[in-house]
């Protein structure tokens, strides 16, 4: 089992390392650089071609990422381009919130999810089974944004109830962050949640088809103690993969919920950061967005190996 889990690990790196090239091709092709944007319309070029040079944006691209690379290694995140600020100070700023956001989601959406997925496989084919299906089916083919919308629409337009726009001043209690953060919380816990259910519920049904289970229904035992005490230990390697995709959504994923609502999080800092055109800021929120998700399939991976038998002691 080990040498499996070391490979995976030895595979996180070079992936890890595979994303910083592209983030960093992919922001060096995007039109415009942070000079034009400091210094606007009336630049000259000397002017230009000096800054440029002060930022090291007229080296070779090769060595503006060994740079770069060199100085993310050693946890410097260097200096907004745009605003001349340490970026670390601006993701300090607003990574608590995102992590604030992404942990009441994450509380919420995987019991929740669990508990449905449960529900329908106890009773498959039933009214149960049939309204979670229905429900999380549709739930999937409907952008993230759509939903938003419609929340915002009824909740907060119509019935008033929570506000359509998610600003923290950073003196709001634990509660008062509840309130106002409901639209946001509500949006992603239906979109995670819809695909985690559709994943627990497969998971547990696929473990119940098995020899042993059949066994275990023909001796009389009573199908929820099934579940709870053999099918949901054996489903769960499958259960833990969509799991850790979607908390890896919620890190990198809510550019657009974050965006719609106004809330300051990373992912809005990194919105900001290309419209600024600060490839600086944008390449550290990739960094930290891509190095989440791929720790978290890691994890996922790892989990998936340690929870199968025939894994743990090959013959």
């Amino acid at each position: 089992m080990w040498p499996m889990v070391l490979r995976r690990i030895g595979i996180g790196f070079v992936l890890i390392w595979v994303v910083s090239v592209l983030i960093f091709l992919v922001t060096q092709v995007l039109p415009g650089d942070a000079a034009e944007i400091r210094l606007g319309q009336a630049a000259t070029p000397e002017t230009l071609a000096a800054l440029r040079k002060e930022l090291g944006l007229d080296q070779p691209a090769v060595i503006q990422y060994a740079h770069w690379i060199g100085d993310l290694l050693t946890g410097d995140l260097g200096i907004s381009a745009a605003g001349g600020a340490t970026i670390a100070s601006l993701i300090e700023n607003r990574i608590g919130n995102t992590v604030f956001m992404t942990a009441v989601v994450t509380v919420v959406s995987i019991p929740l999810s669990i508990l449905l997925g449960l529900l329908a496989a106890m009773y498959p084919g039933g009214l149960i089974d049939r309204a979670v299906t229905f429900s999380t089916l549709g739930l999937i083919a409907v952008p993230d944004f759509l939903i938003a919308i419609v929340l915002i629409l009824v909740l907060a337009v119509q019935a008033g109830l929570v506000p359509a726009v998610s600003y923290l001043s950073g003196s709001e209690s634990f509660w008062k962050k509840l309130s106002i953060l409901a639209l946001p919380i509500a949006t992603l816990v239906i979109v995670v949640s819809a695909q985690m259910i559709r994943m627990t519920r497969a998971g547990v049904l696929n473990v119940m088809s098995s020899p042993y289970v059949e066994m275990a229904i023909l001796k009389g035992v009573p199908r929820r103690r099934i579940i709870l005490r053999h099918a949901l230990l054996n489903a769960i390697g499958p259960i833990v993969n969509v799991i850790a995709l979607n908390l890896a959504y919620l890190v990198s994923g809510v550019v657009v919920i974050e965006t719609i609502f106004a809330y300051p999080g990373l992912a809005k800092l990194m919105v900001d950061g290309v419209q600024t055109r600060d490839m600086p800021i944008v390449q550290a929120c990739g960094m930290i967005f891509c190095s989440t998700y791929v720790v978290l399939i890691l994890i996922a991976d790892i989990a998936s190996i340690v929870s199968n038998p025939r894994l743990r002691h090959p013959k």
